[in-house]
């Protein structure tokens, strides 16, 4: 299975900006650019679309984990936090935290926070934190 989405950028990285859209339409030439990543102009952001992929991946994942264990979520609200920092000559992605809040009938406390443990660790994009990245790179004349 293959997902896929695409973004065009155009001018500088102060000047410029561009725009980010997705296969399925829900994103649609949305806007973005140097200020709604930096500062706070309008337009999103390349943290805030992971954080909003790792918060609804988790959500899934602990979902699946819950019933895997016979329970029945009735409402899991994840808000992911990205941290984007400043390290050396250039910036790094070097946080994401998951702020889990579920209401899940018959859980124990203890019994959710392993089962959301495990779906931390397992979720998809959790994993992507460190998955090889490959690239084709073509220059047009």
């Amino acid at each position: 299975m293959i997902k896929r989405a695409w973004a065009v950028w155009k001018g500088g990285i102060k000047d410029g900006g561009g725009t980010i859209s997705t296969e399925t339409g829900v994103l649609a030439d949305a806007p973005y650019g140097f200020k709604s990543r930096f500062e706070s102009g309008p337009g999103t952001n390349p943290e805030e679309l992971i954080g909003a992929a790792h918060s609804g991946c988790f959500s899934m994942a602990l979902s699946l984990m819950l019933g895997q264990a016979g329970l029945t979520p009735a409402k899991i609200e994840t808000k992911a936090a990205v941290t984007i920092e400043k390290v050396g000559e250039g910036f790094e992605i070097t946080a994401s935290h998951l702020d889990v809040v579920a209401r899940v009938p018959g859980a124990t406390a203890t019994q959710f926070a392993e089962i959301a443990n495990k779906a931390k660790a397992g979720c998809p994009v959790s994993k992507l934190m460190k998955a090889r990245i490959t690239m084709n790179a073509t220059l047009e004349a």
